[in-house]
């Protein structure tokens, strides 16, 4: 057991180095590039919630596609930046007023509505639950409870997603 945890005490410490200065550098880039080409494919290695989110730069203009994962809470898909507020496509979000565009198997215009940091605590917790590769960029524990949460979301906005209906529910 103790093993398991320093392997994955490695594993976080690597992960965030990647992404020092909230920004992916280029092992982090290559990967991005692989995963996004995966779930944008909607392939075997992906889930429903694996989406590549396309967003329009907002100094260059050009479509900036990446990799996340989505949260699912009542019926509805959150997207949740775990490099905090100042990653590149929230910013380049916000500037599109919320306009993106999904692939998984398919492709939807979306619309992401940034939730209130106030109700967004149950949102961070179950995105931790579902995306394990953002635990290392949190510095709160999955099974810490929603309380613990409430302080943290401020720094991890929260994207409620319109408009995306998977193909393949329960994935």
């Amino acid at each position: 057991m103790a093993q398991r945890h320093s392997r994955l005490r490695e594993l976080y410490r690597i992960k965030r180095w990647i992404y020092r200065g909230g920004k992916p550098d280029r092992v982090a880039r290559l990967l991005n590039r692989y995963w996004a080409g995966q779930y944008s494919a909607g392939g075997r290695l992906a889930r429903s919630r694996d989406v590549e989110l396309e967003v329009v730069g907002r100094s260059s203009g050009r479509p900036i596609r990446f990799p996340i994962v989505l949260a699912d809470i009542d019926g509805d898909w959150y997207a949740v930046s775990m490099l905090g507020a100042n990653a590149n496509w929230v910013r380049n979000l916000r500037a599109a007023h919320g306009h993106a565009l999904i692939r998984h198997g398919g492709q939807w215009k979306v619309r992401l509505t940034e939730v209130d940091p106030a109700a967004a605590a149950p949102i961070l917790k179950r995105y931790l639950d579902v995306a394990p590769g953002a635990r290392p960029h949190f510095p709160i524990d999955t099974y810490a409870s929603v309380d613990r949460f409430e302080a943290i979301a401020v720094d991890h906005p929260a994207f409620r997603v319109d408009g995306f209906t998977p193909l393949a529910p329960g994935r």
